[in-house]
Protein backbone atom coordinates (compact mmCIF):
# COMPACT_ATOMS: atom_id res chain seq x y z
CA UNK A 1 0.00 0.00 0.00
CA UNK A 2 1.25 3.30 -0.84
CA UNK A 3 1.23 6.38 1.44
CA UNK A 4 -1.44 7.91 -1.20
CA UNK A 5 -3.70 5.11 -0.71
CA UNK A 6 -2.84 4.59 3.24
CA UNK A 7 -3.66 8.21 3.64
CA UNK A 8 -7.01 7.86 1.88
CA UNK A 9 -7.70 4.79 4.12
CA UNK A 10 -6.64 6.88 7.48
CA UNK A 11 -9.34 9.38 6.53
CA UNK A 12 -11.76 7.28 5.67
CA UNK A 13 -11.38 5.60 8.93
CA UNK A 14 -11.59 9.20 10.83
CA UNK A 15 -14.87 9.55 8.85
CA UNK A 16 -16.57 6.65 9.62
CA UNK A 17 -15.55 7.17 13.37
CA UNK A 18 -16.68 10.95 13.47
CA UNK A 19 -20.11 9.74 12.07
CA UNK A 20 -20.51 6.60 14.42
CA UNK A 21 -19.80 9.49 17.48
CA UNK A 22 -22.12 11.66 15.98
CA UNK A 23 -25.04 9.03 15.78
CA UNK A 24 -24.31 8.15 19.26
CA UNK A 25 -24.19 11.52 20.75
CA UNK A 26 -27.32 12.13 18.97
CA UNK A 27 -29.36 9.58 19.43
CA UNK A 28 -28.30 7.83 22.95
CA UNK A 29 -28.73 10.95 25.28
CA UNK A 30 -30.78 10.79 27.45
CA UNK A 31 -33.51 13.19 25.75
CA UNK A 32 -33.92 10.91 23.27
CA UNK A 33 -35.46 8.00 25.65
CA UNK A 34 -32.55 6.21 25.64
CA UNK A 35 -29.92 5.98 28.85
CA UNK A 36 -32.37 7.46 31.04
CA UNK A 37 -34.99 9.06 29.68
CA UNK A 38 -38.54 8.28 28.82
CA UNK A 39 -41.48 8.84 30.30
CA UNK A 40 -41.84 6.61 33.68
CA UNK A 41 -44.04 7.19 36.65
CA UNK A 42 -42.29 5.50 39.66
CA UNK A 43 -42.32 5.75 43.40
CA UNK A 44 -39.80 5.65 46.25
CA UNK A 45 -39.79 3.48 48.79
CA UNK A 46 -41.22 6.72 51.14
CA UNK A 47 -43.52 6.89 48.74
CA UNK A 48 -42.50 9.75 46.49
CA UNK A 49 -42.69 10.58 43.33
CA UNK A 50 -39.69 9.06 40.84
CA UNK A 51 -39.35 9.99 37.05
CA UNK A 52 -36.52 10.87 34.92
CA UNK A 53 -36.39 14.49 36.78
CA UNK A 54 -35.48 13.10 39.36
CA UNK A 55 -31.97 12.58 38.20
CA UNK A 56 -31.60 16.21 38.32
CA UNK A 57 -30.55 18.79 40.37
CA UNK A 58 -27.15 16.30 41.99
CA UNK A 59 -25.10 13.69 40.76
CA UNK A 60 -26.16 10.27 41.07
CA UNK A 61 -25.63 5.88 41.43
CA UNK A 62 -28.24 4.04 39.78
CA UNK A 63 -28.50 -0.14 40.14
CA UNK A 64 -31.27 -2.61 39.33
CA UNK A 65 -31.66 -5.24 41.01
CA UNK A 66 -34.06 -7.35 43.58
CA UNK A 67 -34.36 -7.58 47.73
CA UNK A 68 -34.38 -11.56 47.14
CA UNK A 69 -30.89 -11.02 45.31
CA UNK A 70 -28.89 -13.55 46.85
CA UNK A 71 -25.31 -11.99 46.07
CA UNK A 72 -25.00 -9.40 43.56
CA UNK A 73 -27.23 -7.26 44.86
CA UNK A 74 -26.33 -6.73 48.64
CA UNK A 75 -22.82 -6.71 47.82
CA UNK A 76 -23.08 -3.76 45.28
CA UNK A 77 -25.34 -1.73 48.02
CA UNK A 78 -22.11 -2.66 50.36
CA UNK A 79 -20.10 -1.39 47.82
CA UNK A 80 -22.35 1.55 47.52
CA UNK A 81 -22.05 2.18 51.21
CA UNK A 82 -17.94 1.64 51.13
CA UNK A 83 -17.88 4.38 48.01
CA UNK A 84 -20.01 7.00 50.43
CA UNK A 85 -17.29 6.12 53.13
CA UNK A 86 -14.16 6.97 51.26
CA UNK A 87 -15.80 9.88 50.09
CA UNK A 88 -16.64 11.06 52.96
CA UNK A 89 -17.45 15.02 53.37
CA UNK A 90 -16.71 15.37 49.23
CA UNK A 91 -19.74 12.46 48.39
CA UNK A 92 -22.06 14.95 49.93
CA UNK A 93 -24.02 15.96 47.04
CA UNK A 94 -23.81 12.12 45.53
CA UNK A 95 -27.21 10.44 45.39
CA UNK A 96 -27.83 7.05 45.08
CA UNK A 97 -30.88 4.62 43.59
CA UNK A 98 -31.89 1.01 43.90
CA UNK A 99 -34.29 0.44 41.13
CA UNK A 100 -36.39 -3.15 41.33
CA UNK A 101 -36.35 -5.40 38.45
CA UNK A 102 -38.55 -7.32 40.62
CA UNK A 103 -41.72 -5.12 41.54
CA UNK A 104 -44.70 -8.06 42.29
CA UNK A 105 -42.42 -8.96 45.53
CA UNK A 106 -40.23 -5.86 46.17
CA UNK A 107 -43.38 -3.05 47.54
CA UNK A 108 -42.14 0.12 48.69
CA UNK A 109 -42.11 -0.78 52.02
CA UNK A 110 -40.10 -3.81 51.20
CA UNK A 111 -37.49 -1.78 48.91
CA UNK A 112 -37.20 0.85 51.59
CA UNK A 113 -36.32 -1.12 54.46
CA UNK A 114 -33.49 -3.81 52.31
CA UNK A 115 -31.86 -0.71 50.80
CA UNK A 116 -31.84 1.06 54.07
CA UNK A 117 -30.73 -1.85 55.96
CA UNK A 118 -27.26 -1.26 54.34
CA UNK A 119 -27.03 2.67 54.04
CA UNK A 120 -29.54 5.16 54.65
CA UNK A 121 -28.03 7.01 51.42
CA UNK A 122 -29.41 4.59 49.22
CA UNK A 123 -33.17 5.38 47.56
CA UNK A 124 -35.39 2.35 47.09
CA UNK A 125 -37.40 2.89 43.98
CA UNK A 126 -40.30 0.68 42.76
CA UNK A 127 -43.63 0.50 40.62
CA UNK A 128 -46.19 -1.15 38.90
CA UNK A 129 -44.98 -3.71 35.90
CA UNK A 130 -45.51 -1.66 33.23
CA UNK A 131 -43.32 1.51 34.51
CA UNK A 132 -40.57 -0.94 35.24
CA UNK A 133 -40.65 -2.00 31.92
CA UNK A 134 -40.54 1.41 30.96
CA UNK A 135 -37.36 1.88 33.21
CA UNK A 136 -35.67 -0.57 32.65
CA UNK A 137 -35.74 0.29 27.98
CA UNK A 138 -35.22 3.64 29.40
CA UNK A 139 -31.78 2.23 30.57
CA UNK A 140 -31.14 -0.28 28.15
CA UNK A 141 -31.47 -2.99 31.49
CA UNK A 142 -31.52 -6.97 31.35
CA UNK A 143 -33.70 -8.08 33.32
CA UNK A 144 -35.66 -11.41 33.58
CA UNK A 145 -37.53 -13.54 35.74
CA UNK A 146 -36.34 -17.69 35.99
CA UNK A 147 -37.97 -20.13 37.61
CA UNK A 148 -36.45 -22.39 40.07
CA UNK A 149 -37.65 -25.86 40.69
CA UNK A 150 -39.39 -25.55 44.00
CA UNK A 151 -41.76 -22.75 42.56
CA UNK A 152 -40.65 -19.63 43.46
CA UNK A 153 -38.01 -17.39 41.26
CA UNK A 154 -34.92 -15.22 40.79
CA UNK A 155 -34.02 -12.28 38.71
CA UNK A 156 -31.17 -12.43 36.42
CA UNK A 157 -30.15 -8.81 35.54
CA UNK A 158 -27.75 -5.93 34.41
CA UNK A 159 -25.08 -5.57 37.53
CA UNK A 160 -24.10 -2.43 36.43
CA UNK A 161 -23.92 0.76 38.83
CA UNK A 162 -24.80 3.62 36.00
CA UNK A 163 -23.62 7.19 36.68
CA UNK A 164 -25.69 10.69 36.49
CA UNK A 165 -24.97 14.24 36.55
CA UNK A 166 -26.53 16.74 37.60
CA UNK A 167 -28.53 17.51 34.68
CA UNK A 168 -29.94 13.82 34.21
CA UNK A 169 -27.12 13.12 31.62
CA UNK A 170 -25.32 9.86 31.87
CA UNK A 171 -21.89 10.02 32.59
CA UNK A 172 -20.49 6.41 32.73
CA UNK A 173 -20.69 3.43 34.79
CA UNK A 174 -18.92 1.40 37.65
CA UNK A 175 -18.71 -2.28 36.69
CA UNK A 176 -19.94 -4.95 39.24
CA UNK A 177 -17.04 -5.59 41.81
CA UNK A 178 -14.64 -2.91 40.22
CA UNK A 179 -11.26 -2.23 42.19
CA UNK A 180 -13.02 0.72 44.73
CA UNK A 181 -10.41 2.91 44.00
CA UNK A 182 -11.18 3.08 40.60
CA UNK A 183 -15.13 3.39 41.36
CA UNK A 184 -14.31 6.25 43.62
CA UNK A 185 -11.94 7.75 41.23
CA UNK A 186 -15.15 7.64 39.06
CA UNK A 187 -17.32 9.46 41.41
CA UNK A 188 -15.27 12.13 42.37
CA UNK A 189 -14.85 13.00 38.63
CA UNK A 190 -19.08 13.26 38.66
CA UNK A 191 -19.14 15.06 41.30
CA UNK A 192 -16.53 17.33 40.09
CA UNK A 193 -18.74 17.58 36.42
CA UNK A 194 -22.15 18.62 39.26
Amino acid sequence: MNLRTFRVVLWALVVVVALAAGYLYIFMKPESGRFGGGDYALTTGTGQPFTAASFTGAPSMLFFGYTHCPDVCPTTLSEMAGWFEQLGAEGKPLRAFFVTVDPERDTAGVINDYVHAVSDRVTGVTGTRPEIDKVEAAWGVYAKQVPLKDGDYTMDHTATVYLIDSRGQFQGTIAYQEDSATAVAKLKNLIAKG
